[in-house]
């Protein structure tokens, strides 16, 4: 008997699985806020040295501050002070004289930096002085709180396919709270960027857990819309963040305000449920029992008790529980080679994503309305993913979306940076798709391995994810060397990693795996099936 056939009798998507999905709605809707948080905390502000102390002997009289700015400073091409070079002595001359003499000395500052504050109060960069030698220090945050998730998505894989997802869901939420809060307080840049790690390594178990709970929870004709509209709260969170940091310019308070949500994620815990299908795989069948039977009675399925006995979960539990770990990914031919693909293109998925999320100016656009806009193209783009999902299914759409958005980054790198509209509208474009080959991502992924191993699976995918999206700031730095060269990585890696989707097997409609047996059947399954086609056309065309 399958899971599946005792889960229609609960009403497999009813109240009480919408009911499921919107408690943890909140929650997830802090995850983009975290994981795009750089681009307001870490933000560069215009900058130029201090030059108060040159004035402590009264050598600048009664010079304006721009004076002062013009014989202390060298001007950029643009007219505007350096940001990170004055003269080692004032050059009165520039007052009547806009040329500099070419053998006058520059020198780096001296005495630090002045920041310009209309736009944020305070960002990490003028907190710890991340500019000039240490601008990549403000990227490098980005890339150490991905490396966090990334181990993260280890830990809690591998732990909830161990002691369940509910237990550890608690987990994620507290440690989120404690780090996230530290982090906020920090007094120095090591400080934060532990904190901040560790703050990337307790949310990934939000993201992951919610995700497996809500499709093990639904039945198999619902679980595309239950996969969608779960990631909506991803797109409202990413557009709320532009709102938070509009009104929190201080990257403290900033911090704090994304992370209080998640109080409320952990007051409502106590209604969540276990999944059944999990306690089912590890021998627990009372206890799945009573899960489906409130699930069936929130459902209005008062007959479920009558249809379906205890005893007959027991058919169902023939799963013995092995204590599998990651290794267990790569022991069978047709795992193994699922494995590697959906490593690849979770690479690639995450890598494309926050290359282009994390790179928001340069579009001639304010930086909140800009992210805002990033973040609003996601919704149309879910909701057209979801229509595309039922209809050309899951593998068409996982490699289309990757494929187009590779290309809207080949054209913006031929199009001429004075076209700016144009660019911000395949840029906006190319968001989107890059949207919608995540969210196809997630729920492809929690279909393909099985149910003893689908946390993991989960789990491996996730670090595969957060290894790509903690490459994409270093990646950004290499435009010293080459303005074009992560534009040029990016479209490289979409494309290539959409072709790789192309080679994993359809999902769309078929029940979910529940063992590893259950993973090299469907294989046999396929190449019968290839086999038959091949023979079919060879009978009509026998020459």
């Amino acid at each position: 008997m399958k899971f599946e056939s005792i889960l229609e009798e609960t009403n497999g998507f009813g109240r009480y699985q919408i009911a499921l999905v919107l408690l943890m709605f909140i929650p997830r809707m802090t995850i983009p806020c975290h994981f795009l948080l750089n681009n307001f905390i870490a933000a560069i502000p215009s900058h130029h040295c201090n030059i108060s102390s040159l004035g402590s002997e009264g050598i600048f009289g009664n010079l304006s501050e721009d004076e002062k700015l013009t014989v202390s400073i060298p001007a950029q091409d643009d007219g505007t002070p350096a940001s990170c070079h004055m003269f080692s002595y004032p050059q009165f001359h520039l007052l009547t004289n806009s040329s500099s003499p070419s053998e006058v000395a520059v020198v780096q500052c001296q005495n630090g930096w002045e920041y310009d504050n209309s736009t944020f109060i305070s960002t990490l960069a003028t907190e710890f002085d991340l500019v000039c030698e240490k601008r990549g220090l403000a990227k490098t945050s980005a890339t150490i709180f991905f490396v966090g998730v990334m181990a993260g998505a280890v830990f809690f894989g591998m732990l909830c396919d161990r002691y369940g997802r509910r237990s550890m869901l608690l987990v994620s939420y507290v440690s989120s709270i404690v780090f996230s809060t530290l982090s906020a307080f920090s007094s120095t840049y090591i400080m934060f960027a532990a904190f901040r790690f560790l703050s990337g390594f307790a949310l990934t178990g939000i993201i992951n857990i919610s995700v497996v709970l809500s499709i093990e929870w639904v039945d198999t004709k619902h679980r595309t819309f239950i996969g969608v509209f779960g990631s909506i709260s991803w797109s409202l969170g990413n557009m709320l963040l532009a709102g938070f940091a509009y009104m929190a310019t201080d990257w403290r308070m900033l911090i704090i305000t994304v992370t209080s949500p998640l109080l409320i994620a952990t007051a409502t815990w106590w209604w969540i449920p276990e999944s059944a299908r999990w306690l089912i795989a590890n021998g627990k069948s009372e206890t799945a029992y009573k899960y489906l039977q409130k699930c069936a009675t929130f459902n209005g399925k008062q007959d479920f008790t009558s249809r379906v006995k205890p005893e007959s979960l027991s058919t169902v539990a023939t799963v013995e529980h092995q204590g599998y770990t990651y290794l267990d990914l790569f022991k069978t031919p047709q795992l193994r080679r699922l494995t590697l693909f959906t490593g690849i293109v979770w690479y690639g998925v995450a890598s494309t994503y926050y290359g282009l999320s994390l790179n928001i100016t340069g579009f001639g656009l304010d930086l909140y309305l800009t992210h805002f806009i990033y973040a609003a193209i996601e919704i149309p783009a879910k909701i057209l993913i979801y229509f595309s999902l039922n209809r050309l299914g899951r593998k068409i759409n996982q490699t289309g979306t990757l494929v187009l958005t590779g290309f809207c980054i080949l054209i913006n790198i031929v199009t001429p940076t004075e076209y700016w509209t144009f660019r911000t509208v395949i840029a906006v474009l190319g968001k989107g798709l890059s949207e919608a080959s995540f969210t196809t991502v997630f729920l492809y992924t929690t279909e393909l391995f099985p149910t003893v191993m689908r946390q993991n699976g989960l789990g491996y995918a996730s670090f595969m994810a957060r290894l790509g999206a903690s490459v994409s700031p270093l990646i950004m730095l290499l435009e010293d060397m080459w303005k074009l060269l992560p534009e040029v990585i990016f479209c490289t890696v979409a494309i290539f990693s959409g072709l790789i989707a192309w080679l994993l097997p359809e999902t769309n409609n078929t029940r979910l795996p529940e063992t590893i047996e259950d993973i090299e059947e469907m294989r046999k399954t396929e190449n019968k099936d290839m086999l038959i086609t091949l023979q079919a056309q060879k009978d009509i065309h026998p020459y």
